[in-house]
C-alpha cells in the first residue's frame, strides 16, 4: 500500500469510494440521504488535507480527510474491508499530526468498533451532525500517549 497525497483528478473516484462504503456500512441513511450528501463530499474534498490509500497497482482504495489534527472523513472501498487500510491511514497520520480526533455516527457500529478498536474514546455526543439532520454524532479522541 502506498499513501500519497489527493490529487484533483482523484476526486471522482475518491466519491465513488466514498458512496460504495457508505452503502455498506451506513444502513441507517436512507438513499435521498445518500443522494443529499454525495455532492457535499466532493464539494468539501478540496478544503481538507486528504491522502490517498493505493493499492499495489496504483488504484485508489481507501482515504482520510483530515482538518489539523481532526479526521473529517475515512472511507475504504469496501472489498478492502477488515483488511487493515483503515487503521494503516490512521497510523499514518497520528505519526505525523499526533493524537487525532473524529465524530462517528452514532448509528454506525462498526465504525464506532472501528475507532475504539484504534484507540479513540468518546468525549462528547451531539443530537445533529453538521449539517443539522438527526443522525447523532459521537465525538471521540485519541489519548496522547508517552514515549
Amino acid at each position: 500500500m502506498n499513501i500519497r497525497p489527493r490529487r484533483t483528478e482523484d476526486d471522482a473516484v475518491l466519491v465513488d469510494i466514498w458512496e460504495r462504503a457508505v452503502r455498506a456500512t451506513h444502513h441507517f441513511l436512507t438513499e435521498a440521504d445518500i443522494l443529499f450528501f454525495r455532492p457535499l463530499v466532493g464539494e468539501y474534498l478540496p478544503a481538507l488535507e486528504v491522502l490517498v490509500a493505493e493499492d499495489d497497482h496504483g488504484t485508489q482504495r481507501g482515504f482520510i480527510g483530515l482538518d489539523g489534527e481532526k479526521i473529517e472523513m475515512l472511507f475504504v472501498d469496501p472489498v478492502r474491508h477488515g483488511k487493515g487500510m483503515g487503521r494503516q491511514l490512521i497510523d499514518h497520520v497520528a505519526r505525523l499530526k499526533g493524537p487525532l480526533s473524529v465524530d462517528v455516527n452514532e448509528q454506525n457500529s462498526g465504525g464506532l468498533a472501528f475507532y475504539l478498536k484504534c484507540g479513540f474514546s468518546q468525549v462528547g455526543r451531539s443530537e445533529l451532525d453538521g449539517t443539522g439532520k438527526a443522525f447523532p454524532l459521537l465525538h471521540m479522541a485519541q489519548m496522547a500517549t508517552s514515549s
